[in-house]
C-alpha cells in the first residue's frame, strides 16, 4: 500500500523533489470565536443558534485561508468547530453521556464520556465540516478523525464486557462516518489514535480495528495515521501492517530521542514526521527544521516523507502556530531545492538512490 500522494502535489510545484506538507489538525482558535462559545452557552446571553453557526463558520474560513497563506500543501480548518478529540465525537455518538469534567493535564480539562448503552451511529460527524472547509478552500483538505481505540480508551464504559469489544463497536461506527465523508469528496483522511502507544500489546486491536474502518474505502482515498505520546518501540514494526498509507508521529517534543526505533525494521510505508514542536511557544528557525527534516531522509527517502508539526497547537499562541507552519514550508522547499541539486545525499534504508544519482 504506497499510497496515492501524488494527487496532492500542486500543479504549480517548483521543485522535482516534493515534500508534502499539511497539520495534524488542531489550531488556535481566535479570541472571538471563544467569546461567542461563551456567550452561546450563557443562559442569559443574547447568542442563539444561528449566531453560533455563523461564528464558526467564520472562524473555519478564516483559518483555512490562514493555513493556506502559509503555504501548506493540504490544510484543514484548524477543527474550529470542535472543541474535544473525544468529547466532541462522543456528544455525536448514540450511547454516550457525560457526567462531569476531569482534568488532562496541566491547567486542561475535558468532559470524559461514558458508555451508558450499545453504541450507535446517529447524526454525521464531520460531513458538514469538510463540505464547508472544501468549499472555501483552493487546496486539498485532510479531515482529522479521532479512531475508535482512543474514543474507548479515554471514555468510561459502563455496558460492554472488554475494551476491545467497545473499540471494535465504535470502528464500525467510523467506518460509516468515513464513507460518508469519502461520499462527500473527501481523498485524505487522518485517524488519531494518541493511545496507541501508551498501552503495551494493544497495537493488534488497533490493527483490528483499522481493518474494519477501511472496509470499502477506495484506494484513492490517503489514509494516515497519527500517534503522539508512549514508546514507539512497543508498536514497531508490527504497525506497518496497518491497511494505512501513512503515519504520522511526534518526534521533535522528544528530541528525536526515538527516531531509531524506525531505523532498526525498513519503514515501508510513508512517514509523517513531526518536524515542528508543538508544546514550546518559540517559532524554530528554517534552519533548525531543515535539520529535523533531515533527519526524516534517515528513514524513507523524499517521495515517501510527509512533513508536519507533532500535534495539533491549538494551545500556542495564534501567531507561533502561523510563524511554525511558515517556517515550516519554507525549510520543505529548501530541502526539496537541495535534493534537486543533489546536495542531499538520501541514506534512508530501502531508497534506491541518492539524489544525485
Amino acid at each position: 500500500m504506497t499510497g496515492p500522494r501524488e494527487q496532492f502535489r500542486p500543479e504549480d510545484h517548483p521543485n522535482d523533489h516534493f515534500l508534502l506538507t499539511t497539520v495534524v489538525g488542531s489550531y488556535p482558535k481566535p479570541k472571538w470565536h471563544d467569546r461567542a462559545r461563551e456567550m452561546f452557552e450563557a443562559e442569559d446571553a443574547d447568542f442563539g443558534e444561528k449566531e453560533w453557526e455563523e461564528s464558526k463558520d467564520d472562524a473555519s474560513r478564516l483559518i483555512t485561508h490562514e493555513h493556506e497563506r502559509s503555504g501548506l500543501d493540504v490544510i484543514c480548518d484548524g477543527e474550529m468547530r470542535r472543541n474535544e478529540m473525544v468529547e466532541y465525537f462522543a456528544h455525536r455518538i448514540d450511547g454516550y453521556e457525560f457526567n462531569g469534567r476531569v482534568k488532562v493535564w496541566g491547567h486542561n480539562y475535558f468532559d470524559k464520556p461514558s458508555v451508558a448503552d450499545e453504541v450507535e451511529y446517529g447524526e454525521q460527524w464531520l460531513v458538514e465540516e469538510f463540505e464547508f472547509t472544501d468549499e472555501v478552500a483552493e487546496r486539498p483538505v485532510k479531515v482529522p478523525i479521532t479512531g475508535p481505540y482512543t474514543l474507548a480508551n479515554w471514555s468510561f464504559n459502563e455496558v460492554y464486557d472488554s475494551e476491545e469489544e467497545l473499540a471494535y463497536e465504535l470502528a464500525d461506527l467510523v467506518n460509516e462516518e468515513i464513507e460518508a465523508l469519502v461520499d462527500a469528496g473527501a481523498r485524505y483522511i487522518q485517524i488519531d489514535e494518541p493511545a496507541l502507544a501508551t498501552t503495551p500489546d494493544d497495537h493488534a486491536i488497533v490493527g483490528e480495528c483499522l481493518e474494519r474502518i477501511v472496509d470499502d474505502v477506495p484506494e484513492d482515498v490517503r489514509l494516515g495515521l497519527h500517534v503522539c505520546y508512549g514508546d514507539y518501540s512497543r508498536i514497531y514494526p508490527e504497525i506497518l501492517e496497518y491497511p494505512v498509507h501513512e503515519y504520522d508521529l511526534e518526534l521533535a517534543n522528544g528530541d528525536y530521542e526515538q527516531i531509531d526505533v524506525f531505523k532498526e525494521h525498513e519503514f515501508t510505508k510513508d512517514f509523517a514526521m513531526g518536524v515542528l514542536d508543538a508544546h514550546t511557544a518559540e517559532v524554530e528557525s528554517v534552519e533548525e527544521i531543515k535539520e529535523n527534516i533531515k533527519k526524516g531522509l534517515e528513514v524513507v527517502p523524499p517521495e515517501r516523507l510527509t512533513v508536519s508539526p507533532d500535534c495539533g497547537v491549538k494551545l500556542l499562541p495564534r501567531e507561533v502556530a502561523y510563524g511554525k507552519m511558515e517556517n515550516m514550508v519554507q525549510a520543505a522547499r529548501e530541502i526539496e531545492e537541495e535534493l534537486d541539486a543533489g546536495e542531499i545525499d538520501v541514506v534512508a534504508s530501502g531508497a534506491e538512490a541518492s539524489a544525485d544519482d
